[in-house]
């Protein structure tokens, strides 16, 4: 099964390899503060999937040198991606969110500025803002959508409705971004068709790219507590596999695939504890894309 993957895209778009650095804008949430709800969605660990990104204390300037410290080892990379990664990144203060962007794009050693976010926070100041933002450099936006089904995404705590993802990604593409939506397998009560249907819709929706991710139970989270109580069973590896295949099917042709998997901090990992092996899982994923003709 031939895939369109995001290092195929950067190579075709940029012509070299990119990697991402995992930044922090040092935001919040708005279903953590009480504007949308409170508490975060179920599976969110304290840093707001951020446990990779860099310390939030440190300008943003010295985030990027220290990403680049640190990957140094794993890549002979000349240029990056800046991937403000935790909590929402176009939520808070605009001037803040503004000045840190805005330093990360100027960096002579970034060359795309990727901005994760919610969808209902998309509104028309940071439409603005990222119209300008696009204009130095190729701005991508990432939605956390997760799911299509509203009973599903009630019981994440997601705290926006499907119509509000749909207009973001409407706004997004007017102002000729390229959009990323995020996507879990594995979520309580979810079946395979109910994933598949995900798929389909976020491939129809004029999103650009996907990220298909694995559901992680991490220590400190609601799931965490359904999980002891035996009200989430997590997936095997070749269950999470048969489903993200089923889901590639349903994408169209030059959709780009950013992601499919996922792995959580070790540290805060509860299970399942076969997604700590990550070289091994994609190595299992690949070996069984290969044998779909």
């Amino acid at each position: 099964m031939k895939l369109y993957t995001v290092n195929d895209y950067i190579r075709d778009t940029y012509g070299e390899k990119l990697y991402k650095l995992a930044l922090n804008a040092g935001t919040t949430c708005p279903n953590r503060d009480g504007t949308a709800g409170t508490g975060g969605c179920i599976f969110c660990s304290a840093k707001g999937s951020g446990d990779f990104a860099e310390d939030a204390g440190m300008d943003i300037m010295a985030q990027i040198e220290a990403g680049k410290r640190r990957i140094s080892g794993k890549t002979d990379c000349r240029r990056f991606i800046a991937y403000f990664q935790s909590f929402t990144n176009t939520y808070g203060n605009p001037e803040i969110l503004r000045k840190k962007f805005f330093a990360a794009i100027h960096h002579p050693d970034i060359a795309i500025l990727s901005i994760a976010t919610r969808p209902d926070c998309i509104g028309d100041d940071t439409v603005a803002m990222l119209k300008e933002l696009a204009a130095v450099k190729p701005v991508w936006v990432e939605l956390g959508l997760q799911t299509i089904h509203e009973k599903t995404a009630q019981l994440i705590n997601r705290c926006y409705t499907l119509p509000v993802y749909d207009r973001a990604v409407s706004r997004l593409k007017t102002i000729g971004l390229h959009v990323v939506t995020h996507m879990i397998l594995g979520l309580p009560g979810e079946s395979v068709q109910d994933m598949t249907e995900t798929a389909a819709y976020i491939g129809r929706s004029g999103a650009d790219g996907i990220k298909l991710h694995l559901l992680h139970v991490l220590s400190g989270t609601p799931l965490a507590d359904m999980y002891r109580n035996k009200e989430y069973e997590p997936m095997s590896m070749e269950a999470y596999t048969d489903a993200l295949i089923s889901c590639l099917k349903m994408l169209p042709s030059g959709m780009v695939v950013h992601r499919m998997t996922g792995d959580g901090p070790k540290k805060l990992l509860l299970a399942p504890l076969w997604s700590g092996d990550k070289k091994r899982v994609l190595n299992y994923i690949h070996r069984r894309l290969s044998d779909i003709n």
